[in-house]
């Protein structure tokens, strides 16, 4: 599992991709080192010596980040960019990302992340909850958080969701489905701007539907667990970011599955938040590399 960050001021993340070849980590540190940057953490890993693309995260030290910023932007473009064929990102580690939690009235998720946030532990801002029941209204207001009750009327979930873009877009840098119970169109996928990261039980999908834990049960499993995932225009077959399981035993009734499930799909979302909101996750097509 990956080692939370330290984010001290003058602390930034590059983050890069492009086609393997020799001399990238090499062309990366002389750069930030001519910069006056002092790397703290580098991680790297290619899909293949020939042919294969190249992943690396490095968290360098720089005195002065915010003024030398476009300084080390230009470095990365004119030194390395051209030169590498590289896709690349520069984020500041001491500007937390700004979070947006969908929810409907399932509250265990929402409340772990409210929690985990109150508590410093992950590096977010949350910026609102948005739910499609008022249920969970009275659990949010001491966590001094914004909740928008946004109705979804069978047959008009274009109206809720042009609400949604209306208080999302240019607000939020990622979205958080935390057991929010309503599909997500393609079209505001298109519009949002933002990733958007989903939690659900790993039966999916041999256990589609109402009723997971009782499917499960039914059958015998031995086994049960979450998938944290970003969502794209094909249900539940994003890119997944986290998995966990625990064991369970013929002895459990549905309300202890529930119960372990429930506490699976928070450890699993809530790692899948904060490796997002520190730039651990690099997505490669249907794939991730979590550093």
């Amino acid at each position: 599992m990956p080692a939370a960050d330290t984010t001290p001021a003058d602390v930034a993340r590059l983050i890069i991709s492009c086609p393997d070849q020799p001399g990238i980590v090499a062309a990366v540190s002389e750069v930030i080192t001519d910069l006056g940057g002092n790397i703290t953490t580098l991680d790297q890993y290619s899909t293949g010596v020939a042919g294969g693309r190249f992943f690396q995260r490095t968290v360098f030290h720089l005195p002065g980040l915010a003024a030398e910023r476009p300084r080390v932007e230009e470095a990365i473009r004119t030194r390395l960019a051209d030169r590498f064929d590289m896709e690349w990102s520069l984020t500041d580690a001491a500007t937390s990302k700004r979070v947006a939690i969908f929810a409907s009235k399932t509250d265990h998720c929402l409340l772990d992340l409210l929690w985990r946030h109150r508590r410093g532990e992950i590096p977010m801002d949350i910026a609102m909850v948005i739910s499609n029941h008022p249920d969970l209204a009275d659990d949010v207001r001491p966590f001094g958080i914004p909740y928008f009750h946004v109705p979804v009327e069978k047959g008009d979930k274009a109206a809720a969701e042009a609400k949604h873009l209306e208080l999302l877009q240019g607000n939020v840098d990622v979205i958080v489905l935390a057991r929010y119970m309503q599909i997500i169109s393609e079209t505001f996928l298109e519009q949002v701007g933002a990733p958007v990261i989903n939690i659900h039980h790993s039966f999916l999908p041999a256990f589609i539907g109402a009723g997971p834990y009782q499917k499960a049960r039914d059958r015998g499993v031995k086994l049960i667990g979450a998938t944290a995932h970003y969502v794209t225009k094909d249900l539940d077959e994003g890119p997944i970011i986290e998995q966990d399981v625990i064991r369970v035993s013929h002895e459990d009734d549905v309300a202890q599955l529930t119960r372990y499930g429930a506490d699976v799909e928070r450890a699993v979302l809530s790692r899948a938040v904060q490796w997002h909101c520190e730039d651990r996750v690099i997505r490669n097509g249907q794939t991730t590399i979590v550093f």
